[in-house]
């Protein structure tokens, strides 16, 4: 199921991006406010440089990307880091609040711009707050598909795909009703974790491809110097997060390489996808503003959700933290902390 969603998701994204504007809503260049025409000239702007600099931008991001997504699920041999220790608990607490601050500080804002942009028609998108609509329901529809995915994983009884009987008594073959309630939980939780990591993937995947497209299609040395090192912090500690997600959920090691190809290239995709398209894309245009703000607003809802309720949520109110306050203490500055990093990177990203 979450190849099937990798590939849609790409395939979309890609038809959406190069697909020809519509002449019912694109303006010519010419007929454009003069605020909204693209500007090659100045200091900042040179194509030779900034494509050096994408293609650094590539090799940095792709490294740290499968750095941070990789260090969780290799700590299987480092046992400092094993899902069961108070380590991992703060880490993974430090990379929710990267990821909650990405929603709201990185993604949420880079629609406002887009879809409140001057060289948009005031009607219909200077007249009602399409950014916060389409947030609040793609948070809903979240919602909908973590709902109905567990209900699937539930009814399919993936109990056996990975849930051993903890019970020893088990064997002789007469299970008591305490050893049958311990492997219904484990076994309701690990659908969770399966759940949670791919859809947190998939909003991840939306968010970096189109970030990578906007880099890509720039040659503003002075924007694309500053991302670059944003873009690696931002990458390497969202796939942190992300790497802790497909950690418990126990997967095979086919499905673990598979997610974390598909989160270590979608940003370098996007960068490369861009360069591609960097002498049609126009940035300011109607065309590219709606497509943009659309994915960016139905992004920003499904990393909030995620980070709120399947990450923060879940693991304050699980028994490991509620039993143990000095923990959650220190559990909330990290998460005070990996937000609050995340929000200063916004100063350049």
């Amino acid at each position: 199921m979450a190849k099937t969603h990798h590939f849609l998701i790409l395939s979309l994204l890609l038809l959406t991006i190069v697909t020809p504007p519509s002449t019912a809503t694109e303006q010519p260049p010419d007929t454009l406010p003069e605020q909204c025409r693209e500007s090659t000239n100045g200091p900042c702007h040179n194509k030779t440089k900034s494509l050096h600099l994408k293609l650094i931008a590539i090799a940095a991001i792709l490294v740290t990307s499968m750095l941070g997504v990789s260090l969780p699920i290799l700590s299987k041999s480092v046992p400092a880091l094993h899902p069961d220790t108070k380590l991992f608990v703060l880490v993974k607490a430090f990379a929710s609040g990267v990821i909650l601050a990405t929603g709201y500080m990185h993604v949420l804002p880079d629609s406002f711009d887009c879809l409140t942009s001057k060289c948009l028609p005031e009607n219909p998108w200077g007249k009602f707050p399409f950014t916060t609509f389409i947030a609040m329901f793609s948070a809903v529809l979240t919602l909908m598909v973590d709902s109905y995915a567990m209900s699937w994983y539930k009814k399919c009884k993936t109990t056996n795909q990975g849930v051993k009987n903890p019970d020893p008594e088990s064997k002789t073959g007469h299970c008591h009703g305490h050893g049958l309630s311990r492997i219904d939980n484990q076994a309701s939780q690990l659908r969770r974790y399966r759940v949670v990591a791919q859809v947190l993937e998939l909003g991840i995947v939306v968010h970096s491809v189109v970030i990578g497209l906007s880099m890509g299609a720039s040659d503003n040395v002075c924007t694309i110097r500053p991302l670059v090192a944003a873009l690696c912090f931002h990458q390497f500690f969202e796939g942190m997060g992300l790497g802790g997600c497909i950690l418990q959920a126990n997967y095979e090691m086919k499905m673990k390489a598979m997610m974390v190809f598909f989160f270590s290239v979608t940003t370098p995709f996007g960068i490369a996808l861009g360069i591609g398209l960097s002498n049609v894309y126009q940035e300011n245009s109607p065309t590219a503003l709606v497509v943009v703000g659309v994915l960016n607003a139905v992004s920003a809802g499904l990393l909030n959700y995620m980070a709120l309720v399947d990450l923060l949520a879940s693991d304050f109110m699980g028994e490991k933290l509620q039993d143990d306050m000095k923990l959650q203490t220190i559990a909330y500055v990290a998460v005070i902390l990996g937000a609050g990093g995340m929000s200063v990177m916004a100063i350049w990203a």
